[in-house]
């Protein structure tokens, strides 16, 4: 059944200003550790970018990509491809002005299968190596739908992040906060142990300053909380298990036309989501979030595959995995 709420209108932005053909020459203003300790499983670094003067100042919006063109060549002698990165700031940058965006970068570092010999991603460990004032080439923006409604008070929101894929909501709280939102929004963050929570501080900030944020956190390789029940077998938390630990908290939101779902992280936490949404909301309430088709059968059997063609997300949920 079609819920009675209007769909979210999303605003009308600009992309691909700036062509990989023609990068643009910006300046690293900073470079940070982003993880709460330096013993965290990754490294993970906060770099901000000085965008002035090109085509992406003033026109990115929180929810969009970048690239970045990492110098040199592959093994065949080819120039490297650009990798697209989340922009992690508000639409008004990290300096109110629109100029200056940031990103979270994760340093690949990885051995090939087949040798064992060390294997480094290129434009990772080249943008978490770069230091203040060093020039990166940029492309972008990227990205016309993971992005806020244009009227974001008109809706709530439940955002599910792992790792990196916090990025975006950074941008959006900020924006949030900043346009004096009137709704509720709540953020489950995963991550394998405490010590890989990003923007944490920050975060506990936020919920600590406004009261229509709540900041969750699911920490997969760390003992599991005794809210989990039994057959938990012992194990962590994971993102979807915060819809049955605050299930009261969480499906006053969910239960509501207003609500709007996003998902961004690792490729494979969004069939978790779908499912734990699956056994707390009615048919008629999923429906507002996903399309489910008589061949998907249950959700214990539902598989990643299925998405969108048997599972089909609606325009309440905004999905970008990787």
């Amino acid at each position: 059944m079609k819920t009675s709420m209007p769909d979210p209108i999303l605003p009308a932005v600009q992309q691909h200003l700036i062509s990989p053909a023609e990068p643009a020459v910006a300046r690293v203003v900073s470079s940070e550790l982003c993880t709460r300790s330096s013993k965290a499983a990754g490294y993970v670094r906060h770099v901000a970018i000085d965008v002035s003067g090109t085509p992406l100042a003033g026109t990115f919006r929180a929810g969009q990509s970048f690239g970045v063109v990492p110098p040199g060549v592959d093994a065949k002698g080819r120039p490297h491809k650009l990798r697209l990165y989340s922009i992690a700031s508000p639409t008004r940058g990290e300096d109110g002005e629109g100029t200056i965006l940031a990103t979270t970068v994760k340093r690949t570092i990885d051995e090939h299968w087949d040798d064992h010999s060390l294997f480094l991603g290129v434009c990772s460990n080249h943008l978490c190596d770069l230091k203040p004032g060093d020039e990166v080439l940029v492309t972008g923006p990227a990205g016309k739908r993971f992005l806020l409604p244009e009227d974001a008070s008109a809706h709530d929101y439940v955002f599910f992040a792992t790792g990196t894929g916090i990025a975006p909501f950074r941008g959006m709280l900020g924006d949030l906060e900043a346009g004096g939102f009137t709704g509720r929004a709540a953020l489950v963050m995963g991550v394998p142990y405490t010590t890989d929570l990003l923007y944490d501080a920050e975060l506990a900030a936020l919920s600590e300053r406004v009261d229509w944020f709540s900041y969750l956190k699911a920490i997969s390789r760390e003992s599991a909380e005794p809210t989990l029940g039994p057959g938990s077998g012992g194990r962590g938390l994971y993102v979807q298990d915060r819809l049955r630990t605050h299930a009261e908290e969480l499906a006053s939101l969910l239960r509501s036309e207003r609500c709007l779902v996003y998902i961004c992280g690792i490729a494979g936490m969004e069939l978790g989501i779908l499912r734990a949404l699956a056994v707390m909301l009615s048919p008629d309430e999923l429906a507002g979030y996903l399309g489910v088709s008589e061949e998907a059968g249950q959700p214990a059997d539902w598989e990643r595959r299925m998405i969108p063609r048997r599972l089909t997300p609606t325009k309440r949920l905004f999905i970008e995995v990787y």
